[in-house]
């Protein structure tokens, strides 16, 4: 390409751009909804924990029974009948329930498209200091994950830095949020080093690290 006039080498190099990021959107598509999913079992199985700690049994009986109604619902795609459990929840329900709660309603709100709206809820959970921390944390996590189209590249970097340390146990994801963040505010460079981090991590889960790999596949490692 050093021997192609400037005119053609420009060109390539804006078509190759765009190649990546369609590419990129397709891996996002692709695998996005994986890490939701991921998510919301890690949220369900610490739901029983925070319970079995905290609660005293008939109390943490029924709200179980009632977070459970509110999934079902969910999956069911019955949003009203979700939304009044969880509201009860949140409003009557203990710590963690209710917490859990205000995570549902917000991904619900994402689910039926209002993508600022949901993000907004999840960063209010975040910033809420009576949320134990590693809801606060995943809350975190998903408010940079909604925001990442339409939010400013380096708050959203600036949100997730904390999560990188390495005893946080949402370090891979945001991690691969950076990486995200940064390739789409075109700094390739960086972007690269972040999922090459990623691969090279064989503390990071199988899915992650293998979204980097195409990621890095896709930018010509």
């Amino acid at each position: 390409m050093a021997n192609q006039d400037l005119e053609k080498d420009s060109l390539f190099k804006e078509i190759d751009e765009e190649l990546r990021h369609e590419n990129y959107a397709k891996l996002w598509k692709r695998y996005g909804k994986y890490l939701v999913g991921i998510v919301f079992l890690f949220v369900a199985s610490v739901a029983i924990y925070q319970g079995w700690e905290k609660y005293d049994e008939n109390r943490r009986s029924e709200d179980s029974t009632l977070y459970a109604k509110a999934i079902r619902a969910i999956t069911q795609n019955k949003i009203d009948e979700a939304s009044v459990a969880l509201t009860r929840l949140a409003e009557d329900g203990t710590k963690g329930y209710s917490t859990l709660a205000r995570l549902n309603q917000a991904g619900i709100q994402v689910r039926l498209g209002d993508l600022r709206g949901g993000a907004t809820a999840y960063l209010s959970i975040a910033n809420d200091l009576k949320v134990d921390m590693i809801f606060r944390d995943l809350a975190l996590v998903l408010s940079a994950m909604h925001d990442i189209n339409n939010g400013d590249p380096k708050e959203l970097t600036n949100r997730v830095q904390r999560l990188t340390v390495s005893s946080n146990p949402w370090r891979h994801t945001a991690k691969e949020l950076s990486a995200v963040i940064v390739q789409k505010s075109g700094d390739q460079i960086r972007a690269k080093i972040l999922f090459e981090e990623l691969v090279d991590d064989v503390t990071a889960p199988a899915g992650i690290r293998a979204r980097a790999a195409e990621m890095l596949a896709i930018s010509g490692r």
